[in-house]
């Protein structure tokens, strides 16, 4: 967005804590949460659901149930299919982001994939092996959709949490999935204090060493060409 392109952050974690940073906010009010309010999601207007944050972001959150009760990943198809017949995928966009839940193997979050609404994924993990094992349990989900769809792995982001030899885990693991390590994020102290103010880490201090760290990301990103069916651990 900083570089003047037009884009749209979908959150489909029942958290709903994807786009607050941008917004400034606690925690956007969910679709699903106003379709709840308002009796169901066909009462609703775009303008209901859609916000629009720092750097002209536009921002919605699918939202889910109480916890406890019912289907989260309900509220990703919801969303986005609500999205999709309010026209809220327009032309002018360069990219449509969803935060989706990786740790969860539930084929509501992988709503985005089996629609064909996403065409690239890239997997947020770390040197921990949990997040290595989900890394790997997504790969498997991007498998069963590729061959019938256009989406593509494209790459791990490295979220950096002090392990020892992280980014040669991660290097390693990249390439047992076909892909690369598209980005090494080191971890700073700066990013807690920019969440505290409620900011992302670009609005809080843009001249900041970690504020161009996510600006190599997104340049990285654009430019991405690698993208492969993945070949998961088995």
């Amino acid at each position: 967005a900083e570089s003047g392109k037009k884009v749209m952050i979908v959150g489909c974690d029942p958290k709903a804590d994807s786009t607050r940073l941008i917004l400034h906010s606690k925690a956007q009010t969910t679709v699903m949460h106003l379709a709840a309010e308002a009796g169901s999601v066909e009462d609703l207007e775009l303008e209901d659901v859609l916000s629009v944050g720092f750097g002209g972001v536009k921002c919605v959150e699918s939202g889910g149930p109480e916890p406890g009760v019912g289907c989260a990943g309900r509220g990703v198809i919801t969303a986005i299919n609500f999205l999709e017949e309010e026209g809220a995928y327009d032309e002018d966009l360069d990219f449509v982001f969803y935060d989706v839940l990786g740790d969860v193997v539930c084929g509501g979050f992988a709503m985005p994939i089996r629609e064909n609404k996403a065409q690239e994924i890239y997997i947020v993990c770390s040197g921990e092996m949990m997040a290595m094992y989900a890394a790997n349990n997504i790969s498997k989900g991007i498998v069963k959709y590729a061959n019938s769809g256009g989406v593509r792995l494209a790459g791990l982001i490295c979220n950096s949490r002090n392990t020892d030899r992280e980014d040669e885990l991660i290097m390693a693991l990249a390439s047992r999935l076909g892909t690369t390590m598209i980005h090494f994020v080191p971890r700073d102290n700066a990013v807690q204090h920019a969440e505290i103010r409620r900011m992302t880490m670009v609005e809080y201090d843009p001249k900041h060493k970690q504020a161009d760290e996510y600006r190599q990301l997104a340049n990285k990103i654009v430019n991405n060409t690698n993208f492969a069916i993945p070949t998961p651990i088995t």
